[in-house]
């Protein structure tokens, strides 16, 4: 079988910069643009009737972004990032004082910090359960169990890790948490694209970015909630669709709001089908084990021995003594993008730092062979 070629024709990344670095913001295809430059100047034609549009326009995307995700359409609803479907979770469910939220040490921070506040809000304790990067589901489930118990008011989980790139065996624990009663909130932001179906384990609330693997406009993630936390489920804005009985739309109708990027969303779709994405997703996870191995041995470090590793995504060890704070991490990336032309990220896990390489279509095992020539300079 042949290899598939890299695409960054289908982008408008600056060629004169290696981005290795997918799974923060994403990229969206040159189609995908065109399309949302032309719904954008057609708003500002008429105004009028661009609103008058939107709803029919809005629930044709919906049912298109539902269909990708494999799930009801009745539970699935728009949101401007998993954050923001996180938080309308927390803000949905009941969290007596006294109890408490349970999440793990990969939780993104955005999302610590939700629980942070609900929790001050509430009277509520946060728990943190150590998952060490190397557990498998077994030893996962082993570690988050014992802290599930009459006094959790949910479980906060990684499907998978933003920091690590680790993905969580959320079906059992989805399950394990039913059993207790428990409501389970599972955050998604990687998962679209990466896994199959990821909104279909069971939990009672899953979020999902389209913006990083579906390569769709910033601002568009999903929110899947299960039937029986319909009615209770409210938009953060209150709107005109306050007392529409319909969870989709009630999160549909939020004013003003710029809905272009959520009714131009599918075409990135049909973009990746294009691609024949499930056969390039095996492709690119083949290629960064290679290229992750390249860039340690060029380091001196090693890659890391995620258990589960996200499809697309490797994490390689930094030789840095220490953890940098999050300013010299900045700076840091900031070197590198000005003197290499390259754009990396950073995250720590167990007192290591590590670079976490994402990538997509546009890229190829040259980019990570140029960054492993140059990136030792800078250390």
């Amino acid at each position: 079988m042949t290899v598939l070629s890299p695409r960054p024709d289908l982008w408008t990344l600056d060629p004169g910069v290696l981005h290795l670095n997918h799974g923060s913001y994403g990229a969206v295809p040159r189609r995908t643009q065109e399309l949302l430059a032309e719904l954008r100047a057609e708003a500002e034609a008429n105004p009028m009737r661009w609103f008058r549009s939107v709803a029919e326009r809005l629930t044709a995307s919906r049912l298109e972004l539902a269909a990708y995700l494999q799930t009801d359409p009745a539970g699935f609803a728009l949101v401007p990032n998993a954050s923001a479907g996180v938080t309308a979770a927390l803000a949905t469910i009941p969290i007596p004082a006294g109890t408490k939220i349970v999440l793990t040490n990969h939780a993104y921070g955005a999302v610590r910090y939700a629980v942070e506040r609900f929790a001050r809000a509430k009277q509520a304790e946060v728990v943190t359960v150590d998952v060490p990067l190397e557990a498998d589901d077994d030893s996962v489930i082993a570690a988050i169990e014992p802290a599930l118990d009459v006094m959790t008011a949910a479980l906060v989980v990684d499907q998978i890790s933003s920091a690590t790139a680790m993905v969580f065996p959320i079906r059992q624990l989805a399950e394990l948490c039913r059993s207790r009663g428990i409501p389970s909130i599972v955050d998604g932001a990687h998962a679209p694209a990466l896994l199959d179906a990821p909104a279909g384990d069971g939990a009672d609330f899953w979020t999902g970015n389209f913006h990083k693997w579906p390569a769709s406009p910033r601002g568009t993630a999903g929110l899947v909630v299960s039937e029986e936390w319909h009615s209770e489920t409210l938009p953060l804005i209150v709107s005109w669709s306050e007392n529409d009985e319909r969870l989709p739309e009630r999160f549909d109708q939020q004013g003003t709001h710029d809905y272009a990027a959520w009714i131009a969303a599918p075409e990135s779709l049909r973009v990746l089908a294009e691609l024949e994405w499930p056969r390039r997703r095996s492709e690119l996870s083949a290629m960064l084990d290679e290229s992750a191995k390249v860039l340690a041995k060029a380091l001196g470090t090693s890659v890391a021995e995620v258990a589960r590793p996200a499809a697309t995504m490797r994490l390689v060890e930094l030789p840095f003594p220490g953890v940098p704070s999050p300013e010299a991490g900045e700076a840091f990336k900031a070197k590198v993008s000005q003197e290499l032309k390259a754009e990396i990220t950073l995250t720590a896990s167990d007192g290591r730092v590590f670079v976490r390489l994402s990538a997509h279509a546009y890229n190829s095992p040259q980019d990570y062979q140029r960054l492993a020539d140059q990136l030792p300079s800078l250390i």
